[in-house]
């Protein structure tokens, strides 16, 4: 089991784990991801078997020898954007901002600290190449970039009905039932930058 890659989430709020947690998941299935509601929760022997913690900043403060050095490994969830918010010299994640947001700022994080994925797993291809057509490959880049049906039936010069039967068909093939799901669909497996979202 040591060689599979493992998170952990460190954070008292059952919700907060349970939402960050399916996010994660979607964002990097080939993960293992253990919560703990508290890091007395955290077993000591194996904590080296995490590539990441995903912490509060209580905890953060309260353990801060362990996770100072452990730096490069945590990421504090912080609940806003405000500088002073930020703990200096670690990753932070703001948590009160929209989930399309959050997503986004979890997916730059992922691409930035795993450079051309080197620390990572590889994402599994799709069985049997890709289940899109070239055509749904554009409208997901499109919805997936923040444009509305109109903006895309018109870019593409298809009518709004076709934009939509499109798109329904993406989230049919692909099992998604969110942008936010579609957007990391799209970014991880290379077809938008993450530049563009």
């Amino acid at each position: 089991m040591h060689g599979h890659p493992k998170i952990a989430i460190i954070n008292p709020n059952t919700l907060a784990v349970l939402g960050l947690k399916n996010i994660l998941q979607s964002i990097m299935p080939v993960i293992g991801i253990d919560t703990f509601g508290s890091f007395s929760e955290l077993p000591c022997s194996r904590r080296d078997i995490y590539y990441h913690y995903f912490v509060t900043t209580d905890i953060l403060l309260d353990h801060r020898a362990f996770f100072l050095e452990n730096m490069r490994k945590t990421i504090v969830l912080v609940s806003s954007s405000d500088p002073q918010a930020q703990i200096s010299g670690f990753h932070c994640l703001c948590t009160g901002i929209p989930e399309h947001e959050f997503v986004k700022s979890l997916l730059a994080l992922e691409q930035k600290a795993h450079a051309n994925g080197h620390n990572l797993p590889p994402v599994p291809k799709e069985a049997g190449g890709c289940m899109l057509s070239a055509r749904e490959i554009e409208v997901m880049s499109l919805i997936v970039q923040g444009y509305i049906n109109k903006e895309i039936a018109d870019k593409l010069n298809i009518g709004l009905a076709t934009v939509v039967t499109h798109r329904r068909n993406i989230m049919e093939k692909l099992r998604l039932r969110s942008v936010s799901a579609l957007t990391i669909y799209a970014v991880m497996h290379g077809y938008v930058d993450i530049g563009k979202i």
